[in-house]
């Protein structure tokens, strides 16, 4: 290989948010242990953004910024030879987060009130940005059906999104594709049956498309932009960036493609009200357009890396602890594992997890509706720290598990 994924990132990470908030919770844990929780990566940065980087500040310029045509085309052209479909750059608009662009797509695109649909079990800021500007949270749960192995996987419930949508007070629905933390990589066929429903009933799509890249061998993403009609693109908004994929969260940097002029204008214009304008970083231009131009091969490395990560936490739960079930990962790099044979409350099991394992993940219960009783484990990381950190947990769980 040529990038070394099995190294750790060396010095202080304190100002980590996710090294922070363990450290918080026990100060005496030192950098031998890695929180799996936050979905950033314990990878080091992709090389050529650091080059990129390191470039740039032998002649910074760091004042007030606005996108270089080089970072246009590098989103651009990453969108139509990666994702194939093709944004123009007046689609575009700048952001300094997807969640920040979801929380304004929900205040500027619907009106105090209105319902606004998600996908739950689901990233937990999409119940935020609804309840928090005055609208009406309305779920569409996921439904878990059996697979042919005996295992279990989640689909979309077509009938109650049916219903849900053609409620007229419900004006939004925000799409998690792939979908965070289940791990689902949405077929063309399955978008195409939630755009019907949506757009028969006059319902925006603001979807969440954050770890398109990250897609496992075997899978393959497809763009939701792809399956619509360009006809269906006045009710629509992606939100994309390079954070997840390369590493960048810190960059602050995403791409907003709104094709609708007036949906457009009222983001911008609701941006604006806050005193954004849309500006970024400095380091956040380069750092997305050396990922999006220079950084395929380490991307392709990543993905196998991640892949076998997954199968062993799978092959260790599974000889180990055959009660605990580990949903199949299709995209992102966030595994779904079930714990709810161990009948713990979600306060005991988050307390065993961190007091007793030293496991630092996302709890299920985080992300709504059907999360009780699951972890949420981040495989972004060196293959000795998930050895580690399964180690922990087998020896922590013997006593929990005796009374099975």
């Amino acid at each position: 290989m040529q990038f070394d994924f099995d190294a750790k990132i060396e010095g202080d990470r304190s100002s980590s948010f996710k090294w922070g908030s363990m450290l918080e919770h026990n100060p005496q844990l030192g950098n031998e242990i890695a929180p799996l929780s936050v979905a950033d990566m314990e990878f080091n940065t992709p090389p050529a953004v650091i080059d990129a980087l390191q470039d740039f500040l032998k002649h910074p310029f760091l004042g007030y910024t606005q996108p270089t045509q080089e970072f246009y085309d590098a989103c651009l052209n990453w969108q139509k030879n990666h994702h194939n479909w093709n944004p123009t750059k007046q689609m575009l608009v700048t952001s300094n987060g997807v969640v920040p662009a979801i929380f304004n797509a929900v205040r500027t695109l619907t009106e105090p009130g209105d319902g606004v649909i998600i996908q739950s079990p689901v990233y937990y800021p999409f119940s935020l940005a609804v309840e928090q500007s005055g609208r009406t949270l309305v779920d569409n749960p996921l439904k878990v059906v059996e697979t042919e192995d005996g295992g279990h996987r989640y689909e979309m419930d077509f009938d109650d999104l049916a219903q849900k949508c053609a409620d007229p007070a419900n004006k939004m629905l925000i799409l998690c594709s792939p979908h965070n933390p289940v791990g689902r990589v949405w077929s063309a066929v399955e978008l195409r049956r939630l755009l019907d429903a949506c757009f028969a009933n006059d319902v925006i799509i603001v979807a969440d498309e954050i770890h398109d890249d990250l897609i496992m061998p075997g899978q393959s993403h497809t763009a939701i932009m792809k399956v619509a009609d360009p006809s269906e693109y006045a009710k629509m908004v992606v939100c994309t960036a390079p954070s997840k994929t390369f590493n960048l969260a810190g960059c602050q940097t995403s791409a907003i493609y709104i094709p609708s002029p007036d949906l457009r204008k009222r983001f911008v214009d609701g941006r604006t009200l806050l005193g954004d304008f849309g500006m970024l970083n400095s380091f956040g231009y380069v750092a997305t357009t050396a990922a999006y131009t220079q950084c395929d091969e380490w991307l392709e490395e990543l993905i196998p890396y991640i892949q076998g990560n997954y199968e062993l936490l799978k092959g260790f739960l599974s000889s180990c602890m055959p009660e605990v079930e580990v949903y199949p990962l299709e995209g992102t790099y966030l595994a779904w594992v079930d714990f709810r044979a161990w009948g713990l409350s979600d306060e005991e099991l988050e307390s065993f997890m961190k007091d007793d394992a030293y496991l630092y993940l996302d709890e299920g219960h985080m992300f709504g509706k059907g999360g009780s009783g699951f972890e949420r484990f981040n495989l972004a990381c060196p293959r000795s720290v998930l050895n580690a950190a399964l180690d922990r947990l087998a020896i922590a769980s013997q006593k929990v598990r005796k009374g099975l």
